[in-house]
């Protein structure tokens, strides 16, 4: 019975000596892990595409205001959602900009697609599209004080008794004249059988309530990269901006939804054209190896310091299964003889815009 007691406490003795040793061990280990592992604030002087973690949106539009930038996209069911940032990369979460349910809204019945937002006569003009009460798409301007809202519907929809859609509205200011680039939807607008999506302008008056005039038509897809061949065709997403005293109107084709969505441009020397399409488009379009899908829908911003320009546009969040889940993306943009030229679509690390300051990212020690 001796024998067999000394054997069990030996055993035991062991077995604590072992656990001992294995749990000092593994208290080493994690120390050292949680060392090697301990999160470090860096400084870095670059971004990557796509920026500020933001998905499941389309048609990015960026402000820049006093410093600042404000984002707003197709985001929500019930209106637009609006993010912030000081160097145009990084984005917080500002929650809705513009909310149909309330006080003063009380419309669009979902479809709210493509805000953007102009600063003019002291206040934030934002216009939009959505389902009207007749069930087709219109356009809407809403104002607020503050660029993070809250937007209020401002007059009636353009168009709200037609039995047409109408879209991806642009508000451009020049020379004390108000014009408003919009689209004709396909869906409703066939031409010799065609579904067709068309690039209209037409001048406002100050108060941006009423139009002056008849729209004029300026863009219909008519160059092969548009699928011109196809039953469905879409010239959409306009955006004017002026350099050197000539007008750029850039635009996307084909539809959302594929690869071959991308941005081309017309120059005119008045907005309401002649409007001349410019025979290299597309200037940015998909790449396959980089997995870019559907680059499309964009505006133009400035750096901090106004040196450079940008050009903000989605792409497909998932590069094998393109959809409406959609990201946000910003590249170079400049001219060169009076041409339009962009440094993109990038994934690779790209300075940050000229005038930001490092931008301080968590990372963690090797």
């Amino acid at each position: 019975m001796k024998n067999a007691k000394y054997k069990f406490l030996k055993i035991k003795l062991l077995y604590l000596i072992l656990t001992f040793t294995t749990f000092n061990g593994y208290s080493c280990n994690q120390k050292d892990s949680v060392t090697l592992h301990e999160p470090v604030n860096d400084t870095i002087r670059t971004y990557t595409n796509p920026i500020g973690g933001i998905s499941g949106i389309g048609d990015p539009y960026i402000l820049k205001y006093d410093g600042k930038y404000y984002l707003y996209a197709t985001s929500s069911d019930i209106g637009f959602k609006v993010w912030k940032s000081n160097n145009m990369i990084d984005w917080i979460d500002g929650g809705l900009a513009l909310n149909r349910n309330s006080v003063g809204n009380k419309w669009g019945k979902g479809n709210f697609w493509a805000p953007e937002v102009k600063f003019y006569n002291a206040k934030f003009y934002m216009n939009y599209s959505a389902i009207g009460d007749n069930g087709k798409m219109k356009l809407r301007i809403a104002i607020s004080d503050n660029p993070i809202g809250p937007f209020i519907n401002l007059s009636e929809p353009f168009f709200n008794e037609n039995d047409f859609s109408y879209i991806d509205g642009d508000l451009f200011f020049d020379n004390n004249k108000v014009y408003f680039f919009f689209v004709k939807d396909c869906s409703q607008n066939i031409i010799n059988g065609k579904h067709i999506s068309q690039i209209h302008v037409v001048e406002l008056t100050s108060d941006l309530k009423t139009m002056i005039g008849q729209p004029k038509l300026i863009l219909t897809p008519d160059q092969d990269w548009e699928g011109i061949n196809g039953d469905w065709q879409w010239n959409e997403g306009p955006f004017v901006l002026k350099h050197n005293n000539i007008y750029y109107l850039m635009y996307s084709a084909n539809v959302y939804n594929s690869p071959d969505y991308s941005v081309g441009y017309a120059s005119a020397t008045a907005p309401m054209g002649i409007w001349v399409k410019y025979p290299g488009n597309p200037i940015l379009k998909k790449d396959l190896a980089q997995k870019i899908s559907g680059p499309g829908h964009n505006c133009v911003t400035s750096s901090p310091d106004d040196k450079e320009l940008f050009v903000v546009y989605h792409t497909h969040t998932y590069f094998d299964k393109p959809s409406g889940n959609r990201n946000v993306c910003i590249d170079r943009l400049y001219f060169e003889n009076d041409e339009m030229k962009i440094i993109g679509p990038t994934r690779t690390s790209q300075p940050l815009p000229s005038g930001s300051s490092p931008r301080i990212v968590q990372t963690y020690k090797n």
